[in-house]
Formats: structure tokens, C-alpha cells, sequence
């Protein structure tokens, strides 16, 4: 039988590439993000359908319930199941803590944790149903495990998903599913390098410079990449994983240790 994995923001960066792999390792994948990014979203269809797996679009806003609840259903209707949910839809800003507004806080939480919370709740709903199992995997950060300045908000809804994967693992592992997070590093993607400039800016120097510096952290001596994400995910994702849930494993050159 031939699996079917779902993975949320999948229109770019980490999320392309996770489908893709995905794709390459057999499954048939779903690949969902907003509106906004419908055209890309379009292309990453074209290449899993291209790489002789099935797949399907569909627009949709993580942070709605409803939403949620029809485009897991969706998947297991079109597709035939729904094996592999992979929640990795996100957004990041760089503000201090005395400058991020409610507003700031509740929209990056609205994304970030109401989002992954909803894509493990509905997805596991239907992998219980289907009485077979299933992965879970979330996006969580580094900064889930060590915050910095300038990010507060955002490492704290990372810090929230540790927690929630490993609630979500320690409730659902009757049901055969397993359910884990990855925490990326600095990574090359198009969410981080609005991060950079937003960063140089604050700092009052170069996107350049910050890159260098940040790089200078990483004891493997380069920035990370989607595949290098993509990696991790395809081994969580398969059989070879099926004795490990709760957890949050860092993909980021030895920046920091668990």
C-alpha cells in the first residue's frame, strides 16, 4: 500500500523540500499553504506528479479550525489515506518583547502553535479511525531550545511545540502513532532571509555581516539547508523511526545541544 503523507507551507523553503523527499521516497504527498502562494504551491504539485507519485493543492489557513478539519478529510478522500502529517507551516518576526504588540503576540501563536496544535488534532483523528498508525512531525527551532534576544515571541510558541509533540506522543502512542518534532537551525530559506534583513536593520549594519556571524556559531562551519531538514523528516517519517516519539531533534551543525 502506498502511504500518504500532507505537509503544511510546502509552497517554499523547508516545506518544498520536505515534499519533494517525501515524494521520492514513495509516498503520494499533499502539499498545502496559503492563497498568497498558490502559484508556487502549484509548481511543487507539478514536480512530486513529475517525480510519479499523486498529489494535491489545497489552499488553506492552518490557523482555522475548519479549515483543518476539511483539508485532512480532503486528503484521506482524495489520496485514499492519510499516513504522514507534517506540520510545518510557519511565520517568524523580529521584535523585542517591549515592542511586540497583542497583536504581534496573538498572530505568531495563531500560526506557529494553534496551527500545529489543530494539524496533529485533525490528523490524528483520522489515523485513529483508520486503526493503522501514523506519523506525526512538527516544526519546531533551535530557538525551541535555546531563545534569543530580538525572536522572543517566536521562541516561544517553538518552546510550545516540544511541549505538544510530546503530549500529543505520550496520548496517541496506544494508537500506534508516533509523533516528533525537528528543530532547524539557520537555514537558507526565503522565512530566514527576511529574517536577516530584518535582524541587520535592527542592528544597524549588513545582512552579510549577520550571516557571517551566525555562521561563525555553527562548529560544522556552513548554514544548513532545506534538504538537510528533508533528511531528518524522511527517516521520522518511516519504519526506521517507529520506536521514537516525544521528540524534538536538532538539525543545525552543533549550534547548540540538546
Amino acid at each position: 500500500m502506498i502511504r500518504t503523507a500532507l505537509v503544511t507551507g510546502a509552497a517554499r523553503g523547508i516545506g518544498r523540500a520536505i515534499a519533494l523527499r517525501l515524494a521520492r521516497d514513495g509516498l503520494n504527498v499533499a502539499v498545502n499553504d496559503l492563497q498568497v502562494n498558490s502559484s508556487d504551491l502549484q509548481k511543487v504539485q507539478q514536480e512530486i506528479e513529475q517525480i510519479g507519485r499523486k498529489s494535491i493543492a489545497i489552499i488553506a489557513d492552518v490557523s482555522q479550525s475548519e479549515q483543518v478539519e476539511k483539508m485532512m478529510q480532503e486528503v484521506a478522500q482524495k489520496l485514499g489515506s492519510l499516513d504522514v502529517v507534517v506540520a510545518n507551516a510557519g511565520i517568524c518576526n523580529v521584535k523585542s518583547l517591549l515592542d511586540t504588540s497583542v497583536e504581534d503576540w496573538d498572530k505568531i501563536f495563531a500560526i506557529n502553535m494553534r496551527g500545529v496544535f489543530l494539524c496533529y488534532k485533525e490528523g490524528a483523528k483520522i489515523m485513529i479511525k483508520q486503526g493503522r498508525g501514523g506519523k506525526i512531525i512538527g516544526a519546531c527551532s533551535n530557538a525551541g531550545y535555546k531563545s534569543r534576544a530580538m525572536i522572543g515571541a517566536y521562541s516561544t510558541t517553538k518552546w510550545g511545540v516540544r511541549g505538544l509533540t510530546q503530549a500529543a506522543a505520550m496520548e496517541w502512542a496506544s494508537h500506534n502513532i508516533t509523533v516528533n518534532a525537528y528543530c532547524p537551525g539557520m537555514t537558507q530559506t526565503p522565512l530566514s532571509d527576511g529574517f536577516y534583513e530584518e535582524l541587520a536593520e535592527f542592528q544597524g549594519t549588513s545582512k552579510e555581516h549577520v550571516m557571517q556571524d551566525l555562521v561563525k556559531a555553527v562548529p560544522l562551519g556552513r548554514i544548513g539547508y532545506p534538504d538537510d531538514v528533508a533528511n531528518l523528516v524522511s527517516f521520522l517519517a518511516s519504519k526506521d523511526s517507529d520506536y521514537i516519539t516525544g521528540q524534538s531533534i536538532l538539525v543545525n551543525g552543533g549550534t547548540n545541544l540538546s
